[in-house]
């Protein structure tokens, strides 16, 4: 894994992104092999998530606390092995890859204003989940390759991880009102 003076596996933020791409494709591709699967798949997705409420404020909590607790699964997983970021955002991607599918192929809305619901809000909020991953694999390496005592590479892993997972969390605050008032407007939905 190559680092750069800070210590931190940024090659692994780019190819975190392109798994994140690439299983989005596959999650649509999974909907045109199965469209009945994924039309069942987005609705315990939404049965899970709850409605939107008419309130942006409110839509705005909700999406900034549930994408920050993602990203602390990102974090933490990074400790099993700093395999834990890649499953959650190959799993994220292909569900992103199913609800474009269901909203488009299924439901009708035409691929410019699928695009517009998403790109706003997801040029920050897809690489502020790959900093929480790096974050998550940052602190593995560490405690894995780093020197000193266990306890000393688990604490210095967690502090370079922090940083960064926070880095992560500012990005999502601002992902989230993005996709709370600007994104409704921008895609008209």
């Amino acid at each position: 894994m190559k680092h750069m003076d800070d210590g931190v596996p940024w090659r692994d933020f780019w190819l975190l992104l392109a798994v994140f791409l690439a299983s989005s494709f596959a999650g649509y591709a999974a909907g045109v092999h199965s469209p009945e699967g994924a039309l069942q798949a987005v609705r315990r997705i939404m049965e899970r998530m709850g409605p939107l409420s008419d309130s942006s404020f409110h839509n705005f909590v909700k999406i900034f606390v549930n994408n920050s607790m993602v990203a602390l699964l990102m974090f933490l997983s990074g400790l099993f092995f700093g395999l834990g970021p890649w499953f959650i955002t190959a799993f994220n991607g292909l569900v992103v890859g199913i609800v474009v599918f269901v909203v488009h192929d299924l439901r009708g809305l035409p691929m410019n204003r699928v695009l517009l619901a998403l790109i706003p809000h997801g040029i920050v909020e897809i690489p502020a989940f790959a900093i929480a991953g790096v974050a998550g694999i940052t602190w593995y390496v560490e405690l894995a390759k780093g020197e000193g005592e266990a306890a000393e590479r688990f604490k210095k892993g967690f502090v370079k991880g922090f940083k960064l997972y926070l880095l992560s969390v500012a990005l999502l605050l601002v992902a989230a009102l993005i996709e709370a008032y600007i994104t409704p407007k921008v895609a008209g939905l």
